[in-house]
């Protein structure tokens, strides 16, 4: 039974959602919202869904932000959209490329505010790793991001803005007439894993999801897109059915009494409450597995106990485990847990049948690892004495 218990922080739906006022911007708008304000900005109607498919490929395709290099269409049409909508970005700030070769991009939205994106290159694959919100809401006491307050919800535009700027900044875009899979790409996955909690901004993350995962746009499977979650247990299914990608729990720790302290919303959607929510996900979004994302702190979680409880807790779910080696940040109340320790967890994990990969840090250098992120202009100036109180050690 769920614990009852006041609620976290501010509720994210209450937020101001008035954003500047200005032409409409073309890029976050879905299929359907696109063809309606192209009629309700003068295009017949029984042009309105070939002109959709023609500035879909301009913009997602082939990354083109100026109406006027469309030359499918008619110059004066070209002039007409030109008058009415922008094409318009987050506005890269900075850019930092560590030692191994993550990038991390500080990122500016409309009003000023920043959020943080990062791109972590592999052999065979290259992962974005994305914000959903300004901020956090949940205030779990090892993430960097959370001791950050919540400031608003991204807009579907900023949130596919960041896959869109980091491909300009890669060079990922096909040239016109190529097919989108002639070439590797540098970004094959996206990870909701960056700024704010995905499924306290459903909607904005739904649609941005949709034009990443459209044939004639972003182009990715829905297996290449993966939604970290704390545990919103309401949005769950609603997720598999709306949004179908996989999914990726911050779990944490294997008791309530250590998860109500490292991911607060624990209190609110316990540890029992959740699975169940989560043993339907697979069902029913035909995803191959739930990925359970275990950040190893020393002394706090990482037993031998904590181990097997684990895997008593997940049975009957198709399931990975990441753990994650902890990534320290200034201020930090935790440490990272000893690499044998780390070992001996991971291979209780898999002698029970579960995959347990160790989680290679990256980015360390500039602060771009998992649990690190937070927009350079809000770096909180909380002592470590602050921190470890609301952490309630």
């Amino acid at each position: 039974m769920t614990k009852p218990s006041a609620p976290i922080t501010q509720d994210v739906l209450t937020l101001p959602r008035k954003l500047p006022e200005g032409r409409p911007n073309i890029v976050g708008l879905t299929r359907e919202a696109l063809r309606a304000a192209l009629i309700a900005a003068g295009t017949p109607e029984r042009q309105a869904k070939m002109r959709v498919n023609q500035i879909w490929q301009w913009v997602y395709q082939w990354g083109v932000r100026d109406f006027a290099a469309m030359t499918n269409l008619a110059k004066s049409y070209r002039a007409e959209l030109a008058e009415r909508f922008v094409i318009e970005i987050p506005e890269v700030v900075s850019k930092q490329v560590s030692a191994d070769g993550t990038r991390k991009y500080l990122v500016r939205i409309a009003g000023g505010h920043e959020v943080e994106v990062v791109h972590i290159p592999e052999t065979d694959r290259g992962t974005l790793c994305i914000s959903s919100q300004v901020g956090c809401t949940l205030t779990c006491s090892f993430c960097h991001t959370g001791t950050q307050k919540l400031v608003r919800n991204l807009t579907a535009g900023e949130i596919i803005g960041q896959v869109m700027l980091a491909r300009d900044d890669l060079g990922d875009w096909p040239r016109q007439g190529e097919g989108t899979g002639e070439r590797p790409r540098l970004i094959s996955n996206i990870v909701l894993m960056g700024m704010g909690e995905p499924l306290y901004n459903f909607e904005n993350v739904r649609d941005a999801m949709k034009i990443a995962m459209d044939g004639e746009g972003i182009a990715l499977s829905r297996r290449r897109i993966t939604l970290s979650t704390s545990g919103v247990v309401p949005e769950i299914a609603r997720a598999a059915e709306e949004i179908g990608c996989l999914l990726a729990v911050s779990f944490h720790a294997t008791t309530d009494a250590v998860r109500d302290r490292l991911v607060p919303i624990n209190r609110r959607w316990n540890i029992e409450t959740l699975l169940g929510a989560l043993r339907d996900y697979p069902r029913l979004s035909n995803s191959e597995r739930i990925t359970f994302e275990y950040v190893m702190l020393k002394d706090v979680n990482d037993s031998d106990e904590d181990a097997r409880r684990l895997v008593r807790l997940i049975a009957g779910i198709p399931a990975k485990i990441n753990l994650i080696p902890f990534n320290e940040w200034p201020g930090s109340p935790y440490q990272r847990s000893d690499w044998a320790r780390i070992e001996r967890f991971a291979d209780i994990i898999y002698k029970a049948g579960y995959a347990s990969p160790i989680r290679t840090p990256r980015g360390e250098d500039i602060m771009a690892a998992c649990g690190q992120l937070k927009s350079a202009t809000e770096r909180a100036r909380k002592s470590r004495a602050e921190i470890e109180a609301e952490a309630g050690l």
